[in-house]
């Protein structure tokens, strides 16, 4: 299994999933290029899940010859996608690839950076929109967003995900590239969520930006720069 237990998160370090943020990273990655990355990083994460999270059952199968014995993941028809718009949508679309069953919400969410960030760090966060399925005690429960900056926005979309909802089987933050700041701030106020990334940045920038990070992620993906 290839996914790590950090102090604040767990991380992703299949090979191929760090190739393919470091060629999400680089700066000469056009913008088709740098979506089928992120449907393609979505995918490798969404299989080290059911690598890490997920049970298998013993099964008979009747193959051409005879029958056998074989093994199936269990609870791949009790997965929940959250997609934060909009970065997440290529992220959510690999994701897709590996759960091809799961229910479906949607969140649009992004920081106010007009406003700055307040003195413990955090931007305040505008929601437009808001879908979810109904959650269930037996859910996966995948929230997508690229980028864990500051927390901010993951925060309020984990207090819309949560409300009235029952503590799914497993709740899991899913980021490509995360700052250690939002790390701590999502694992402060959410306990009960499991932090997965696959790549701890060193820092904010003074506007709040992941340092090395890989840009805006929305903006590349949607080449609105």
């Amino acid at each position: 299994m290839t996914i790590e237990d950090r102090e604040n998160a767990y991380l992703v370090t299949h090979a191929l999933a760090k190739d393919t943020l470091s060629r999400l990273r680089d700066v000469e990655t056009e913008q088709v290029s740098f979506r089928k990355g992120l449907v393609k990083l979505g995918r490798i994460c969404g299989y080290e899940i059911i690598d890490g999270r997920m049970e298998t059952e013993y099964v008979e199968i009747e193959t051409p010859l005879e029958q056998t014995m074989g093994e199936r993941v269990r609870g791949l028809d009790d997965v929940v996608i959250i997609n934060v718009l909009r970065a997440a949508t290529p992220f959510v679309e690999g994701l897709l690839k590996a759960f091809p069953r799961a229910r479906q919400g949607v969140i649009s969410a992004s920081r106010d950076e007009e406003a700055g960030r307040a003195e413990d760090g955090s931007f305040p966060i505008s929601v437009d929109y808001v879908k979810l399925p109904e959650i269930t005690e037996e859910d996966t429960v995948i929230i997508a967003d690229p980028m864990l900056a500051t927390g901010s926005t993951m925060c309020t979309v984990l207090d819309h995900v949560i409300e009235n909802s029952p503590e799914p089987e497993n709740l899991i933050v899913l980021s490509a590239v995360s700052a250690p700041e939002g790390l701590l701030r999502v694992g402060d106020e959410f306990p009960e969520a499991d932090l997965l990334t696959v790549s701890i940045d060193d820092r904010l920038d003074d506007d709040g930006f992941i340092v090395p990070g890989l840009g805006d992620a929305g903006d590349r993906a949607f080449r609105t720069t």
